[in-house]
């Protein structure tokens, strides 16, 4: 076989990297475009869209990391997480976090690590939409928790669901 039909047969037999498909890049790592889903779904929680960007499986649990995109207003209850550490990474927009006690605001390319057991919250708080990135280490249950509600478009309201996810509620949403 000649060498240009060689890369030709090569280039054609990897899966579209337009249609927002992940794809491993010679078993050393694993690339995903900006704004797609690692399989090419739809997540919602009816404020945002999420993609997942690094999943449970692709780190042997370690980690979980997902793109909230077209955040409106607002966010989250206060809440905790027994089990893991969430980093956030503000892409666009501004957000108010808070953890703990401590309260600041994050612009496009801040980052705050919210370390496990210590209270948190976040909003979204510029009148144009946000975009964050989080990520959960280990990954726990959060992967679970954004594929299933991710189906129905809204968070659940009973402690006993959220809990079994991995998530504690200890308050209310920020005000703003």
């Amino acid at each position: 076989m000649e060498r240009r039909s060689f890369v030709k047969l090569g280039i054609l037999s990897l899966p579209s990297l337009a249609l927002g498909q992940s794809t491993e890049v010679n078993g050393n790592g694993l690339f995903v475009r900006s704004g797609a889903d690692r399989f090419g779904e739809t997540h919602s929680l009816g404020f945002s869209t999420i993609s997942f960007k690094v999943c449970s499986a692709d780190t042997g649990g370690g980690m979980f990391t997902m793109e909230h995109d077209n955040l409106g207003k607002g966010g989250p209850n206060r809440h905790m997480h027994p089990d893991q550490d969430e980093w956030l990474f503000a892409m666009e927009g501004e957000f108010q976090v808070e953890v703990g006690k401590n309260r600041m605001i994050l612009k496009p390319g801040d980052s705050i690590l919210m370390p496990r057991k210590v209270p948190h919250v976040w909003a979204q708080v510029s009148d144009k939409p946000g975009k964050l990135l989080i990520a959960f280490t280990p990954a726990g249950r959060m992967e679970a928790f954004f594929r299933d509600f991710g189906k129905t478009g809204k968070l659940p309201s009973e402690s006993a669901v959220l809990s079994s996810y991995g998530i504690e509620r200890v308050g209310p949403p920020l005000q703003l």
